[in-house]
């Protein structure tokens, strides 16, 4: 699994031959961490004060993307800030060993849980040796 990451703003591609001066909202990739299982991948995803309904992933032409808006616990005016919430976005590109169609998905504590298990024909297998007898004379 690479990373593969394309501009955006607001979820849509960037022109390239075109110069913003603004944009309208920041990403930042979450910090990820990726581990190897005999059945497959799981990818951790840390996204703090995300919510499921803020939560978006998408898998198209092989490119898995994930993508999220943080909100405040708390929905009153602050009268005092420390950070800024920005938005999550981070791609990555699934080659053929992937089973695309058994993705999964979870969130808990803003910590997102992907499972994304081997195909069958990328499993490990172990082919059976039979004992060959002999030819009748």
């Amino acid at each position: 699994m690479a990373e593969k990451t394309v501009a955006t703003t607001g979820g849509k591609p960037m022109q390239q031959n075109k110069e913003h001066t603004r944009v309208p909202e920041r990403y930042v990739p979450p910090p990820v961490d990726i581990y190897e299982t005999e059945d497959g991948l799981i990818l951790l995803a840390d996204l703090p004060g995300v919510s499921t309904h803020d939560l978006k992933i998408r898998l198209e032409d092989n490119i898995l993307t994930i993508q999220a808006s943080p909100k405040h616990l708390i929905e009153a005016e602050p009268i005092y800030r420390e950070f800024e919430l920005v938005n999550f976005f981070r791609q990555f590109e699934l080659s053929d060993q992937v089973d695309q169609e058994k993705i999964t998905a979870s969130l808990h504590h803003g910590v997102l849980r992907l499972y994304l298990p081997r195909a069958e024909k990328a499993k490990p297998r172990e082919i059976p040796v039979r004992l060959e007898e002999k030819a009748a004379a």
